[in-house]
């Protein structure tokens, strides 16, 4: 291969990087609606691997903010953080950390390929939406917002 013909392809491969990379950054931390999902999840305590009797882990009446942790991230306890005080900050609400290191399954049940990863839930436990990375408060407020105007389901 000829040295212009080399150095053509370094570039490309390094501009095809840089843009998959800011594209993949720009999307860390924004709240994904699934209010268009054809397919609607519902999350309970018990799928989780958390028995209700031993632990208080109800969820939240209007919303939970559930997040997926495991023991190697080092965003996971500032997410946790965050995630808690907007709970505590609103009425309703509640955060519910879940550890998967040792939880392959859920890790594949719930999709979550990078952690911290949050589901909104709204108050019958059905995903509302996601965010992956660490969530931008502002635009989990106006989740929480919206999950707060909703109408409650029946039952």
């Amino acid at each position: 291969m000829n040295p212009a013909a080399a150095l053509l392809v370094i570039v490309l491969l390094v501009a095809a990087t840089t843009g998959l990379g800011l594209i993949w950054r720009r999307r860390q931390g924004r709240v994904a609606s699934r209010a268009g999902a054809s397919a609607i999840v519902t999350v309970s305590a018990r799928e989780l691997g958390i028995d209700p009797s031993v632990v208080d882990t109800s969820f939240g009446a209007d919303a939970t903010l559930l997040q997926f942790s495991t023991e190697f991230c080092a965003k996971c306890p500032g997410t946790s953080t965050l995630l808690r005080q907007l709970a505590d900050a609103r009425t309703g609400v509640r955060h519910v950390d879940v550890d998967l290191t040792h939880r392959a399954d859920l890790a594949r049940r719930f999709n979550v390929l990078q952690t911290p990863t949050t589901l909104v839930l709204d108050g019958a436990g059905r995903v509302r939406s996601r965010v992956g990375g660490v969530p931008n408060r502002a635009a989990l407020n106006a989740e929480l917002d919206d999950l707060a105007g909703a109408p409650r389901p029946a039952g």
